[in-house]
């Protein structure tokens, strides 16, 4: 437990100190490769449909799905292998853990993450996440939905949420409004969430946005308490 009249930063992992976009391009490379194009389209079909049922994304609950029909027994047994193995460390975003350390001289460090409780825990501890933050990780099905838990667990006069989608930080300012901070790294394949058809003007610009999470390290403390 923390105790107030502190600040807490808050990451999200995926697209904002991860490049996750790239995990799945080397997913769709591999499947290709080992299952053919149908079989991967076939995968990524399950993938869209599980996470549509559970609210999160689940790849390994994608594979026992992709098991049902799958033919080369022998590439399947691997599947597993390749997504727990995978080398995410290598997958860091240039400067992630250097930003993690830096804002950690001014406050607490927290991942909060959405995602499942096998893989994304795998991903965390593989990549370093985890123990850059000392092991102070939240993973929910619906982060925003969780703020009560999360200053419970971490109570504090000021939060900052640094997170790749335009929506979320908005869901969280609706909730924790002056008490929170948004900086929105345009990252990933949300990038342009909010220049969307259907998303224009629904999502408010972020307290702070910057071009990649690297470029936190020319912030001050001054900035977030604004």
């Amino acid at each position: 437990m923390t105790t107030p009249g502190q600040i807490v930063f808050l990451f999200d992992c995926d697209n904002t100190l991860l490049d996750n976009d790239r995990i799945q391009a080397d997913l769709r490379d591999y499947l290709t490769r080992e299952f053919g194009q149908a079989e991967c389209d076939r995968y990524w079909r399950l993938f869209e449909q599980l996470r549509a049922q559970l609210g999160y994304v689940d790849y390994l609950g994608a594979v026992q799905l992709f098991r049902a029909d799958a033919t080369n027994n022998a590439a399947l047994l691997q599947l597993s292998a390749f997504l727990l193995d995978y080398p995410f460390a290598e997958r860091l975003y240039p400067g992630a853990l250097d930003i993690v350390a830096r804002v950690g001289a001014w406050g607490k460090t927290v991942i909060l993450s959405d995602g499942d409780m096998v893989f994304q825990p795998r991903k965390l501890q593989r990549s370093g996440l985890w123990q850059a933050v000392g092991g102070r990780v939240l993973i929910y099905i619906h982060k925003e939905k969780m703020l009560e838990e999360m200053q419970r667990a971490y109570p504090a006069d000021r939060y900052v949420m640094i997170d790749d989608k335009l929506s979320i930080l908005t869901a969280i300012k609706a909730i924790l409004k002056e008490r929170v901070t948004t900086v929105f790294p345009r990252q990933g394949h949300y990038a342009d969430e909010a220049l969307m058809p259907d998303k224009v003007g629904l999502y408010p610009a972020a307290d702070i946005s910057i071009d990649r999470i690297a470029d936190l390290k020319s912030t001050s403390l001054e900035q977030y308490l604004r």
